[in-house]
């Protein structure tokens, strides 16, 4: 028996593998059959929680942190970060008692993320830094093109600001983008409509997983993208600067300092907890190693 548990950020929905020693091979089968929602166990993503010493990716974070977030989208394709995913992460290594209360680091594809879990039980992770590549990026729903803003996070978003997030449509499938060459490798959209001052509501298409209840790297790219809209940019005002952004799932806070680094803090929580059947398991090609 390979031991499961279900958890959620802002209803962002993962199935954690525990695996210290990485003695699991995922494959992508496997984590889109774990994901599956009728014939599965359903989620957005996989947490494959490994110790970044027994990961090959993540040897060279070993020093920084004790613990890799191998993360994957719900089709099975590996994802550099998750921003929810981090907070159920850790929110799963304080329920397993790995750790308690306070500062944590979490070795990701995306670098090392710091992780603060208060007495509240809210959880901070430090994003890192955005990057605004530039050139001209628009998105497009059926008949409808906005011009969009390009935000890395570690990750590659697209942030239109719509009239109505209606507009964005059913999100079953990945919203068109130009140019061709913006994002080799696909982008996540995010649907943005002001809701009051630094106050803005969102809905997201995250790519390889389609239409989640909340993106947390996508809440930051969203923060970042309507302060600047906005005028505002710590950098040059010198004063941090905080959106609430509402996603479908609940509420995340998101700060961006002067130095550039972003903070978001949110809930985490773990659902369930139990054992996935060996047959199943083995017969979606998931090999031990």
């Amino acid at each position: 028996m390979t031991t499961f548990l279900k958890g959620h950020g802002t209803e962002n929905d993962f199935v954690i593998i525990p695996d210290p020693e990485n003695a699991i091979a995922l494959s992508p089968t496997a984590v889109a059959a774990l994901c599956d929602r009728r014939a599965g166990i359903g989620a957005d993503g996989v947490l494959h929680v490994v110790r970044a010493a027994a990961h090959p990716e993540a040897r060279h974070m070993a020093d920084e942190a004790e613990w890799f977030m191998d993360y994957r989208n719900g089709d099975g394709s590996v994802a550099e970060m998750c921003g929810n995913g981090v907070r159920v992460f850790a929110r799963y290594l304080q329920h397993a008692g790995h750790i308690g209360e306070g500062d944590l680091a979490v070795a990701t594809r995306g670098g090392v993320k710091t992780v603060h879990i208060d007495k509240e039980g809210l959880i901070t992770v430090g994003m890192g830094k955005a990057a605004l590549p530039e050139g001209d990026v628009t998105v497009t729903v059926d008949e409808r093109t906005w011009p969009a803003t390009n935000v890395n996070m570690g990750n590659p978003h697209a942030v239109a600001f719509v009239a109505d997030l209606a507009h964005a449509g059913t999100l079953y499938a990945a919203p068109a983008f130009a140019p061709a060459n913006a994002y080799p490798e696909g982008v996540n959209v995010e649907f943005v409509i002001d809701r009051g001052p630094k106050h803005v509501a969102m809905r997201v298409h995250e790519r390889g997983s389609g239409e989640t209840r909340s993106c947390g790297t996508g809440a930051c790219a969203v923060a970042v993208a309507a302060a600047r809209r906005d005028g505002l940019d710590p950098a040059v005002t010198g004063s941090s600067v905080t959106y609430e952004i509402d996603l479908p799932g609940g509420r995340l806070t998101i700060t961006e300092r002067p130095d550039g680094e972003i903070e978001m803090t949110g809930p985490a929580v773990i659902v369930a907890e139990g054992d996935i059947d060996a047959d199943w398991f083995s017969a979606i090609e998931t090999v031990n190693q």
